[in-house]
């Protein structure tokens, strides 16, 4: 009989932040504050921090030390030509624009391409992507697979483009009309739902055909190549590089925020093949970013995120960061937690609907839900429902879509197995007492990208979490500080 080994982290501490142990009354004065909107707690009010993997990773000592090889040159740093080096050898493409992070790119690319009038199909919308899009003059069509909005459906390529959906588009409103395909990787509203190179290659020929460009959001394209190695046939001896270019060869460019899968804690870039397009969107960059060699970054910045996409394509980190969150999804799994699955790449997607059937869509669970649980037990996660899709352009009536989710996003390199153990023991104790719950409502509303600003109060009493009987799994051994 073979020996089962035990899995750890490949990497050691050499540095370490102390975390604050608030109390319940701390907690539920702390939310009453922000409004009930976790984006606008105090960072020093949060225990265990899952609101993003945007930004939040943890460097390595080989990031560390580029720092200080910062050329802080205003044009022609050596750190955007070795940044540049670094993309054209992982992703593919032929030229680099800088940009402060990834929704620079997406506002450059949009003013870019879009006329009023256009539409842009994608594999499921992102709330900054489809912002700039609208902003633009476009209209954003939905034409992923309908796999992708069943949160128990267990399809291994749920971020998959549905072809049929998509030539029904070109049929509708002509090519001239979509200035090109917005592809997600690992789509994040789905819960991190990877799509397939198979269906990359067949959306490649299909908008080939009709002369549309092909856009990658390549955020977590990374972990897109690691689900293609495990997931798809052919592929299973592949280095996740091999994968990675060959993903990115049949699209015309992409965006992306590097504060994901590259590493570190800012920065983006936009990338294309088309001499012209980036001459483009070089001259835009200057006008909204800065130089096209620096483009809202340090010079420290870009070698970071330079030395961050070579770590980020080694098999040993990849394995290791997805397996930790598969760590997480797995024990809620175990104690009939309701979560999107198959477990996706960056996070575990609690399904809300599920999880609070007796608070209204119009009370928006997923929203309380993220705030009980911040009160119970110190762990910040985020709404991913209808709070984030906002309001219909023509009616102003609140999007619900068919996912009303809460995210547990996991930072790279960032919280220990230990940190999952405490989670997830939170979110099953709340599970059990799901109905202590209340719904909530608006008590302010921005006109854009509600979800980061958005204020809230309870529909019933001042505390979304009524029971006072619920205590965090954390205090029995952490003391009375928690």
């Amino acid at each position: 009989m073979q020996r089962r080994h035990s899995w750890a982290e490949p990497y050691k501490i050499k540095m370490v932040e102390h975390l604050r142990m608030t109390t319940r009354a701390e907690r539920e004065a702390a939310i009453a504050e922000a409004g009930f909107n976790t984006f606008l707690l105090r960072s020093n009010d949060v225990y265990i921090d899952l609101l993003t993997d945007s930004g939040t990773s943890a460097m390595s000592d080989r990031q560390w030390a580029g720092l200080m090889l910062g050329d802080e040159a205003y044009a022609g740093s050596r750190n955007f030509y070795h940044l540049e080096s670094a993309v054209r050898q992982f992703y593919g493409y032929r030229h680099l624009i800088p940009t402060h992070q990834g929704r620079g790119a997406e506002h450059i690319l949009s003013i870019m391409c879009i006329k009023d009038g256009d539409f842009v199909p994608g594999n499921m919308y992102f709330t900054t992507t489809k912002a700039h899009q609208e902003l633009a003059g476009a209209t954003f069509v939905d034409v992923i697979v309908d796999q992708a909005h069943d949160p128990q459906d267990q399809s291994p390529f749920k971020g998959n483009v549905d072809l049929a959906k998509l030539e029904a588009l070109i049929a509708r409103v002509g090519a001239e009309r979509i200035p090109y395909l917005c592809m997600q990787t690992n789509v994040n509203m789905a819960g991190g739902q990877p799509i397939s190179l198979e269906n990359i290659k067949a959306t490649s020929r299909l908008c080939r055909k009709h002369g549309i460009k092909i856009m990658m959001d390549a955020t977590r394209a990374v972990e897109n190549a690691y689900f293609i190695k495990v997931r798809e046939k052919g592929y299973e001896n592949q280095s996740i590089a091999h994968i990675l270019l060959e993903m990115c060869s049949y699209t015309d460019g992409c965006t992306c925020s590097a504060k994901k899968d590259s590493l570190v804690n800012i920065g983006g870039w936009l990338a294309v093949n088309d001499d012209e397009l980036a001459e483009q969107a070089r001259n835009l960059v200057v006008v909204y970013e800065g130089l096209h060699t620096y483009g809202g970054l340090a010079g420290r910045d870009m070698e970071a995120m330079a030395i961050g996409i070579e770590e980020s394509v080694q098999y040993d980190h990849i394995h290791a960061r997805i397996g930790q969150v598969e760590y997480l999804g797995d024990a809620l799994i175990r104690n009939g937690v309701p979560v999107v699955r198959p477990i996706g790449g960056h996070g575990i997607f609690i399904d809300a609907a599920r999880f609070l059937p007796h608070v209204p869509r119009e009370q928006f669970p997923a929203q309380a839900l993220a705030a009980a649980l911040y009160v119970q037990s110190g762990v910040r996660a985020m709404e991913r429902g209808a709070v984030s899709s906002g309001r219909r352009h023509d009616t102003g009536e609140n999007i619900f879509p068919k996912l009303e989710l809460v995210r547990l996003t996991i930072p790279r390199r960032v919280y220990t197995q230990a940190h999952m153990d405490v989670t997830a023991e939170a979110v099953i104790e709340l599970y059990e007492n799901a109905r202590d719950i209340v719904g909530l409502r608006f008590t302010f509303e921005p006109k854009y990208l509600r979800f980061f600003q958005a204020r809230f109060e309870p529909v019933v009493g001042s505390k979304v979490l009524r029971t006072e009987s619920l205590e965090a799994p954390v205090a029995a051994s952490m003391g009375d500080g928690i």
